[in-house]
Order: structure tokens, then C-alpha cells, then sequence
């Protein structure tokens, strides 16, 4: 059995990439509008957000929305397989014998 990812299970990033992983392949969240899901404050949403970016876990990227500035924010590829086993992790520690069954 793997260890649990330390960069998603801090409870602030956990919330983060499994908002994340919510969105479809490809798209994207505006920081607000993903500050307001999880409640958070910019400078607390930003400094996890930074941790997962460089992980590779999430991409971030700075646009304009005519001549308002926009950040936008999509959980990578390698940040959807790392949730992924994350997740699979989480249910084996919670039910050993599922994972003994599929094998």
C-alpha cells in the first residue's frame, strides 16, 4: 500500500483539488469563484494553490477578461491521476478487503 500524497492530504489542498477534479478534462475556475466554493481567503487560497502548482497538480493561468485581469485555474493531468490514487489510498485504508477482493 502507498502512502498518502502529502501535498493533496493537507485538508485546505485536499478541498481544493477534489473541487477540482469536479470540473470536466480541460476546464477551468476563476480564482473567485473558486475562493467563494471553498470559503477561503485569497492570500490562504494562494498559497495552496502555489504548493499545487509546483507539484505540477494544478495549472494556473493569468488572462483578461476585456480589461479585467483573470485567474483561472484547472487541475492537471498529473494532479487528476495523483487525486485518483489519493482516493484509491483513503478507500483501501478505510476497507482493506475491497482491495484483496479486486485483486
Amino acid at each position: 500500500m502507498s502512502d498518502l500524497d502529502p501535498i493533496i492530504h493537507a485538508q485546505a489542498r485536499l478541498r481544493v483539488v477534489a473541487t477540482l477534479s469536479a470540473l470536466g478534462d480541460g476546464d477551468r475556475i476563476a480564482f473567485p469563484r473558486l475562493q467563494e466554493l471553498l470559503a477561503m481567503t485569497p492570500g490562504n487560497l494562494s498559497v495552496h494553490l502555489r504548493k499545487l502548482e509546483d507539484a505540477g497538480y494544478v495549472e494556473v493561468s493569468k488572462t483578461h477578461r476585456g480589461r479585467t485581469p483573470a485567474t483561472l485555474i484547472r487541475l492537471s493531468r498529473r494532479g487528476r491521476l495523483a487525486f485518483d490514487e489519493y482516493t484509491e489510498t483513503i478507500r483501501t485504508l478505510l476497507d482493506p478487503t475491497s482491495s484483496k477482493e479486486q485483486s
